[in-house]
Formats: structure tokens, sequence, C-alpha cells
């Protein structure tokens, strides 16, 4: 009777699909048992080797090499998605664990970078590159700019002040600040250093309308108080002391 109770638990649990299998590495198949947390086991020493890098590991022995990823991450600074574990040759999955494919205390691992990371790594340091050099252009652009525009400020207040300055002075500035905008114009820039490059061109351009006000009040620097003189001298030519009116004298 108990022998039956035994076999019908034992169907029981296949028909439920309670029992599952996993294949060890000798090949034997055999019933596959829950995992206990893998930090209460015993701890292995893993060597794994990096190019000319070599790293000692420790961790659970019940750990998958997804696990082994996550450590490594502190070691070498890779994402686990950027990491490749190869043990005897052969990579292996994340979710494999190591004790099901032998990986045992002082086994060896070799790590291998993602080629697909690798590469973005260097596209993204070719730009950084390409960003550093733009912004150093720019920067040699904008020290130019810079002396130009206390120039034209300088000039500036002696032409608000109605003092005329000498045209090819205002007309030398104006071709300076041209070329320097010919200069930003052939900077390949991009990110910040396009930003940058953007700012500096307005800066000139500010500067190069200035100038052109700058020409036109220079070529008549009263011209602002054209109008009140004009209407002071057609005021009637009276002394301030002769009262004006409209009685009128009789003379025989």
């Amino acid at each position: 009777m108990k022998r039956f109770s035994s076999s019908k638990r034992a169907v029981d649990n296949v028909v439920k699909g309670e029992i599952k299998w996993e294949l060890r590495p000798g090949g034997m198949l055999v019933q596959k048992r829950d995992r206990v947390d893998a930090s209460s086991g015993p701890m292995i020493k893993i060597k794994v080797s990096h190019g000319s890098y070599h790293h000692d590991i420790t961790v659970p022995a019940q750990s998958t090499f997804g696990d082994l990823k996550k450590v490594l991450v502190q070691e070498t600074g890779l994402e686990p998605k950027e990491q490749r574990l190869l043990f005897q040759g052969k990579e292996k999955d994340g979710e494999e664990c190591l004790h099901m494919v032998g990986v045992k205390d002082m086994s060896k691992v070799v790590l291998l970078e993602d080629p697909a990371s690798k590469e973005r790594k260097l596209e993204e340091m070719k730009r950084n590159q390409s960003v550093l050099k733009a912004c150093e252009e720019v920067a040699k652009v904008r020290a130019e700019v810079v002396q130009l525009s206390d120039k034209v400020n300088a000039l500036e207040g002696i032409v608000h002040g109605g003092t005329k300055v000498d045209e090819k002075e205002l007309l030398g500035l104006t071709e300076l600040l041209m070329v320097q905008l010919l200069q930003l114009d052939t900077i390949e820039a991009n990110g910040e250093a396009k930003v940058q490059r953007r700012a500096e061109v307005r800066r000139v351009q500010r500067l190069v309308d200035t100038l052109d006000n700058m020409k036109a009040r220079n070529s008549n620097p009263f011209s602002s108080s054209g109008k009140s003189e004009a209407f002071e001298c057609a005021s009637p030519p009276f002394p301030s002391s002769t009262r004006i009116t409209h009685d009128w004298e009789v003379f025989d």
C-alpha cells in the first residue's frame, strides 16, 4: 500500500511538471535541484585573463557567468553587455552556471571585449577629439574677436561724442572682422563646438552692424540736431526785450 502511494506521488509530480532535469558535465542526466542562495555556498577563486591584465575573482561556486560579469564591471570598467566570457575555448551565456560547465577553484576564464562595443568606443573617442579640436580653433578666433571688439567700443564712444574718426579705421576693423567670420566658417564643428561657433558668428555680425551704423553717424556727426538748428534759424531776429503788439499808430 505504501509502495503504491509513493509511486502515485511520483507520477503526480511528473504530470504536474514538478520534476526538472539537467545535464551534468560528464553527460549524466539528473534531476535538477532548486538553486539556493549562491552566497551561502562555498567560494571559489577564478583567474580571469583580459588581454595583458589578469584578475583573481572570488565568487560563490554556484554563481552564473552573468554574476561573474557583474563582478568584473568593477575590475575592468566593462558593462556586462560589453563582455564576452570564454571557458575552455567556448563562449558562455550569462545564464549558465559555473559549476555546471566545470568551473572550479583556480579555473581560468578568458574575458574579451565585445567587438561592436569596442568599435563604438573608438568612434566616440574620435568624435570627442574632433569636438575638442574644434573648440580650440573657436577659442583662437574668440581671442581675436575680443581684441577687435575693444577697438570697436572705443571708436563708438568717440563717434557718439560728436567727434569724427578716420573712415579708413572703420573700414579696416570691418575687414578684420570679416576675416574672422570666414575663419569660423572653415571650422567643422559638432556638439558643444558648434554652439560656441554659432555664438562667435553672432558676435562678429553684431560688431559689423555697429561699425556700419558708426560710418553713417561719422559722415554727419550733427545729424541728430539738424532739425532744431533749422528751426532756430527760421525764428525772427528780434531782440529778447522787444514786445510785439497789434496796435497800429496812424501817421498824418
